[in-house]
């Protein structure tokens, strides 16, 4: 069968390819203190949670944007990510037709994709829970989606709120997902760390009785209404 052209398009871009090793060094910081060396900002919406407790996401963005119930582009996608990569979708924040199911996640699973994002649905989750394919997003629907009206790959989107460019680090765990610009890498991976040594001379202050409120120099509560 001759195949029918679709209005899928795709940015010529070019980004630093971190190797392992560079990798390596955002591995077990959290989303949560990343977010907090960015100002506290970076951060996809709430609804944006893994499809099962403990997942883990960390490399490195190929974007997508879909038409609203469309998964054509992302099929496309799928060719062109590299092993580690993690595939990060604007599918419109639509929770009622779902753009991935279990045989894009053997796919995923077949060529070592990082991961997936997508702001919108997801479905056969069973599967995707059983090859253990690090999936984030928004909802979960069995209504699957149409092919045809296409999107636009590896250009800049907003994935729940997030803005995200090829080659932006991508951090995920059950808090959910951050976003690090790749040309603040190296600024945010050492204030990252710094803060997770910090916060551990914290907890072991609180250990020995002292409160964190006070160290953050909050003082007593005024008294008011009596």
């Amino acid at each position: 069968m001759k195949a029918r052209p679709m209005p899928i398009q795709r940015h010529e871009t070019e980004f630093t390819q971190l190797d392992t090793a560079q990798l390596e060094k955002w591995r077990g910081l959290p989303p949560a203190v990343v977010s907090d060396c960015m100002n506290r900002t970076n951060v996809m919406a709430g609804a944006i949670k893994p499809v099962a407790q403990g997942m883990t996401l960390l490399g490195q963005a190929r974007t997508v944007s879909c038409m609203v119930g469309d998964n054509s582009a992302l099929h496309v996608a799928l060719g062109m990510i590299a092993p580690g990569q993690i595939l990060v979708v604007d599918a419109g924040g639509f929770e009622d037709t779902a753009v991935w199911g279990g045989i894009m996640t053997r796919v995923a699973v077949r060529r070592k994709i990082g991961g997936l994002v997508v702001d919108g649905a997801v479905r056969d989750v069973a599967e995707i829970r059983e090859f253990g394919f690090a999936t984030f997003a928004r909802a979960i629907v069995p209504a699957g989606p149409h092919k045809g009206f296409g999107g636009i790959i590896d250009g800049p989107i907003a994935c729940a709120g997030c803005p995200v460019s090829p080659g932006d680090i991508i951090i995920g765990d059950d808090d959910g997902v951050c976003v690090v610009p790749l040309a603040r890498a190296d600024e945010i991976l050492a204030a990252s760390l710094d803060k997770i040594a910090a916060e551990e001379a914290t907890n072991a202050q609180t250990d020995e009785g002292q409160l964190p409120g006070a160290k953050m120099g909050l003082g007593e509560a005024e008294v008011i209404g009596g």
